[in-house]
């Protein structure tokens, strides 16, 4: 069928959807809701059999939804309405929750239902963007596919709402307000950290710290010491440990509201109200090393995917402590989001955003070298999260590339104005040939983990849940160590970086990449300033990007 998708945004729910979707045959058109007019004028151009809005923000036009089949994607379960669902499922303490596939009438999200899922919440509160990534996503995707389907069949009839039915047990929430994100660190750790986690990524929850008014990010349970609430008992990587009523809390980002402001390191954003906090209490690491027999395990685990210049020098402090091990397997695990490489919040925060974009594109390429150039182990990566730009460079270092099903990976630069560097232009090719290297770069489109694999960009698929997917990369981690050819893979893999350093030394790819790159981030000529700018702050964009565009109802590379 011809689809089209409307959507808010094209984020990593809505490529998935645009990806399962082309992926089942289907004719898939994306265009961003910006307005009424451009909504109508989209369904105009693109003629569709049906329009699927995934999470959509804004309201249907009347005249869409009564001319056209429009199925609304809605992150609460049957008869859940309104704009802040997830926030008041973690809020809340809801033990199940759901997604609803509902046909779009005047009344917003009271539509006949077309399909839903439920699913259990765990008992520690999770991110709002962990689950609208995970759980959530999960759902919407299956239901996106499953929408199409009844679709086509001439004989489904949707289900009226109706909420007499026992199993329709949602319920109309209001919008989330300012007041209902506010707390105090008074308040047990349990619930600051509830608080937090509701409001995560957007728009974070509202509290003093150091006398700062701010909006808190990437809160964890701390140890249970005794202090003044409010206070910072120790700092950590970028993080602080703030006492609460009954305990402590780590604070991993925030956003200061007294002056227009960036998301960033909690570390960064206090400076010198931090005053002589202690810096060596535990519980709060970024990255952490563990063996297991003949495997070594590298875990970072970056907020949102971002890697900030002094995150990629302990990453490739932690990855020179693990090829140095005598180990034969080194795991390189990412965490909720693999990578997305260079860190544009902090860089654009920075009194010289160009200069610390390119620190920020030296330190990254360390990383990716020390994972290229480790000859004595074979390198594993592992993909549980989705990946763009730098941190799907980075994998490809690796002599196996294992990755998560419904993962999405964005292997190119364009859209931000980069060139792009991390040795890309000789891992990429040396994995899928120069032609498709050139597409996947050129067009700058997402890429689904099967066609990943069918591609090259990933050796492997695997399925399960997150913690069923990490198991499963350590148990073949194991059996690659345990192989009675181990050895004449090491020597292979060795002779073969040998060979291709004789024919172009690895520091060639990389001057030849930055001298790209200086010309992007200090003579700004493909529009890295402005696309930076945009991203950090949040810009809501004022068309469809001409690469999504241009590739209207394209199926396949």
């Amino acid at each position: 069928m011809r689809i089209l998708l409307l959507v808010s945004a094209f984020n990593g729910l809505t490529q998935r959807a645009w990806i399962e979707l082309r992926e089942a045959g289907h004719e898939v058109t994306v265009e961003l809701a910006l307005s009424e007019q451009v909504m109508l004028e989209a369904v105009a151009l693109a003629k569709p059999d049906l329009v699927i809005c995934p999470f959509l923000k804004d309201r249907v036009p009347e005249r869409l939804w009564r001319e056209h089949r429009v199925i609304i994607i809605h992150p609460g379960p049957r008869g859940d309405r309104g704009p802040s669902s997830l926030d008041w499922a973690i809020l809340d303490g809801e033990p199940r929750w759901g997604v609803t596939a509902l046909q779009a009438v005047e009344e917003m999200d009271a539509g006949p239902i077309w399909g839903w899922r439920e699913f259990a919440l765990p008992a520690d509160p999770m991110r709002k963007s962990s689950l609208y990534n995970g759980l959530v996503a999960d759902a919407a995707v299956e239901l996106v596919v499953e929408v199409a389907q009844k679709a086509a069949d001439p004989s489904f009839v949707p289900v009226p709402l109706d909420y007499g039915r026992s199993e329709v047990w949602g319920r109309l929430r209001p919008a989330m307000t300012r007041a209902d994100r506010e707390f105090s660190w008074a308040e047990s750790s349990e619930r600051v950290v509830r608080r937090i986690r509701a409001a995560d990524g957007a728009p974070g929850a509202a509290a003093l710290l150091c006398g700062m008014p701010v909006r808190v990010f990437d809160a964890r349970l701390g140890p249970e010491l005794v202090g003044q609430p409010g206070s910072v008992a120790a700092r950590r990587g970028g993080a602080v440990l703030v006492h609460t009523g009954d305990g402590t809390v780590w604070v991993g980002q925030l956003r200061r509201e007294d002056r227009a402001g960036v998301k960033l390191p909690a570390v960064s954003v206090l400076r010198r109200r931090l005053g002589r906090a202690p810096s060596s209490q535990p519980g709060f690491s970024e990255i952490t090393y563990q063996r297991a027999g003949r495997v070594g395990v590298v875990t970072f685990d970056f907020y949102n995917g971002a890697m900030a210049t002094n995150q990629c020098r302990r990453l490739v402090e932690a990855l020179q402590y693990a090829v140095a091990q005598d180990t034969r397997v080194v795991v390189v695990r990412g965490g909720e989001v693999f990578s997305n490489g260079i860190h544009l919040n902090v860089i654009e925060s920075a009194r010289h955003p160009e200069m610390e974009a390119w620190m920020n594109i030296n330190a990254i390429n360390g990383v990716c070298r020390e994972i290229i150039a480790c000859t004595g182990q074979l390198v594993v990566a592992s993909m549980g999260g989705n990946a763009g730009a730098g941190g799907v460079m980075m994998a490809l270092g690796a002599d196996r590339v294992l990755v998560r099903e419904g993962r999405v990976l964005n292997p190119h630069y364009r859209t931000m104005g980069l060139f792009g560097s991390e040795y890309w232009t000789y891992v990429l090719p040396r994995r899928v040939g120069a032609e498709v290297a050139g597409s996947l770069t050129g067009d700058a489109l997402p890429v689904g983990a099967a066609q990943a694999v069918s591609l090259g960009l990933a050796d492997r698929l695997l399925k399960g849940s997150r913690e069923e997917f990490e198991q499963e990369v350590l148990e073949y981690a194991e059996r690659l160590a345990g192989r009675d050819d181990y050895e004449e893979l090491v020597r292979v893999k060795r002779e073969r970086r040998e060979e291709d350093e004789r024919r172009k030394p690895l520091e060639a790819y990389r001057i030849e990449e930055l001298a790209e790159m200086s010309r992007d981030m200090f003579d700004d000529r493909n529009g890295f300033a402005e696309a930076r700018r945009a991203f950090v702050g949040k810009v809501k964009a004022v068309a469809t990007p001409a690469h999504l565009a241009s590739h209207r109802g394209v199926a396949g590379l």
